[in-house]
C-alpha cells in the first residue's frame, strides 16, 4: 500500500497535494458543512479533506481521474463513507449523483482546465446548492473582479452572470506538495437564478467580442451587433470599453439581442 509519499504528483494533471493540517483545517471549516450535506469533492489527491469531511456530512463522492489515487483513497475508506468514482471531471455528468437535498461542490481544480471545467460544472447549476473551488489566485481575482477595473473580463462575466462569486482566503504555495509556482484561492460560487439558455446563448458571443477588443469603445467592438442608438437606449455609454461595462450592462445587450432576431 502507498503512503502519500510514495504517489508522485503527475504533472500532465496539474496535482499539487494539500499537505498543511492548518490549512486543511482552515479551509473545511470555511464550507460550513451541515450533518445532512451531500458532498462532492472533484480532485481530492489522496483524501486530506475528504476524510475529515465524510466524518462531518451525510455523503460524499469524489470525482478523481488518477488510477493510483483511486486505489489510494479505496484502501484508505476504513469506514466505508465515501463512494469513489475513477472519471474525468470535464465529461462527468453529475445529474446521475442527484440527490433529494443539493450538492455542495468542493474541488482542488486543476490548473490547466480550471476554466472550462468550471464552466461544465455551471451546466448542472441546478443541483448545487454552492461550489467552493481552489483555483489559481490570478483566476480567482478574475471571478470575482467588478467593472471598471483591469482584472474584470470575459471570464468576470460569464462568472457573475450565473452565479455570486466571492473569494474566501488565499493559500501559500508552501501548503501543497509539490509546490506551485502561484498563489491558490477558494472561491465561493452560489448559483442565481437561472437566466434563460436563449440569453446565454447571447451572453457569451457578446462579451467575447468585447474583451477580445477591450481597448476600442464598445460602440466600435460591437458594433457587428449593435448600433450607439441601442447601446444607449440600454443605459450604456457607447464611448465605454469593455471593462466599464457591469455584469447587468451585458445582460440588457443580451435581451436587446435576442428580442432582434
Amino acid at each position: 500500500m502507498k503512503k502519500p509519499s510514495q504517489i508522485r504528483a503527475k504533472k500532465h494533471l496539474s496535482q499539487n497535494f494539500l499537505t498543511d493540517e492548518n490549512v486543511i483545517n482552515k479551509i473545511i471549516r470555511s464550507f460550513n458543512l451541515e450533518e445532512d450535506d451531500h458532498v462532492i469533492e472533484v480532485g481530492p489527491g489522496y483524501g486530506s479533506m475528504t476524510f475529515p469531511i465524510a466524518e462531518m456530512v451525510d455523503s460524499v463522492d469524489v470525482i478523481e481521474v488518477d488510477k493510483n489515487l483511486v486505489e489510494y483513497l479505496n484502501e484508505h475508506d476504513q469506514n466505508q463513507l465515501v463512494n469513489v468514482i475513477q472519471a474525468d471531471a470535464l465529461e462527468f455528468d453529475f445529474a446521475t449523483l442527484k440527490k433529494k437535498r443539493k450538492i455542495r461542490l468542493i474541488g482542488n481544480l486543476p490548473y490547466h482546465i480550471s476554466t472550462p471545467l468550471l464552466f461544465h460544472l455551471l451546466g448542472f447549476s441546478e443541483l448545487f446548492q454552492d461550489f467552493h473551488v481552489m483555483v489559481q489566485k490570478e483566476v480567482a481575482d478574475r471571478m470575482v473582479s467588478i467593472h471598471n477595473n483591469k482584472t474584470y473580463g470575459r471570464l468576470s462575466v460569464a462568472i457573475q452572470s450565473r452565479c455570486d462569486a466571492n473569494k474566501i482566503l488565499d493559500i501559500k504555495p508552501g501548503a501543497f506538495q509539490p509546490r506551485p509556482q502561484v498563489l491558490s484561492s477558494i472561491v465561493k460560487l452560489v448559483p442565481k437564478a437561472l437566466l434563460r439558455t436563449e440569453l446565454h446563448t447571447q451572453l457569451d458571443p457578446i462579451i467575447k467580442m468585447a474583451f477580445n477588443q477591450r481597448r476600442k469603445k464598445i460602440r466600435n467592438s460591437l458594433k457587428k451587433l449593435f448600433d450607439s442608438e441601442e447601446i444607449l437606449n440600454c443605459g450604456i455609454d457607447p464611448n465605454a470599453r469593455a471593462e466599464n461595462l457591469s455584469v447587468d450592462d451585458y445582460i440588457k445587450l443580451s435581451e436587446i439581442n435576442r428580442q432582434a432576431e
